[in-house]
């Protein structure tokens, strides 16, 4: 009776050891599948803030929306008027504002440069939100600046244009 406890024992002890390797293993990949959170405000009939909040979800994104306008979130979180577009976001404490591509987004969160964080001033036809079939394909040149906490901006990435 004694051996048979042991070996139940032993092969019990095996299989949660087992498990428990299984489960750490998995740990990263279940990291790396959780949304990353983003608050976004905007005006409540935008269509095209829509389709960019759309946009970040389908890349791993979760957005909070507030559907308040984004004129006086611009201003509290220090974006210039010349910069604005038709929605802000704040992402891990960066400021998004306007039409940025999630590849930029990820890049900024990947390189996390000391910086207020990025715009694509205006609404570009052909970025991402004003892609719709209603612009029949069509894309403007437009380019993703990186807005130092100073006020000043360079540009971050260039996106060539397509009649």
């Amino acid at each position: 009776m004694r051996e048979m406890n042991s070996t139940s024992r032993s092969t019990r002890r095996v299989f949660l050891l087992g498990m428990l390797a299984l489960g750490a293993a998995s740990m990263p990949a279940l990291a790396a599948t959780q949304a990353i959170a983003m608050r976004v405000w905007k005006d409540p009939n935008c269509g095209c803030c829509k389709d960019w909040i759309a946009h970040m979800e389908q890349s791993g994104f979760s957005a909070s929306v507030a559907d308040e306008g984004n004129n006086a979130a611009r201003a509290r979180l220090g974006v210039a008027q010349k910069f604005a577009s038709c929605h802000t976001a704040l992402v891990q404490g960066y400021v998004i504002e306007g039409h940025v591509p999630v590849a930029d987004i990820q890049r900024l969160l990947k390189e996390k440069p000391k910086a207020l964080g990025l715009a694509v001033p205006g609404m570009p036809i052909g970025s991402p939100g004003m892609d719709g079939p209603a612009y029949g394909g069509r894309r403007d040149a437009y380019q993703v600046l990186l807005i130092q906490k100073d006020g000043s901006a360079q540009v971050f990435t260039s996106y060539a244009g397509k009649a």
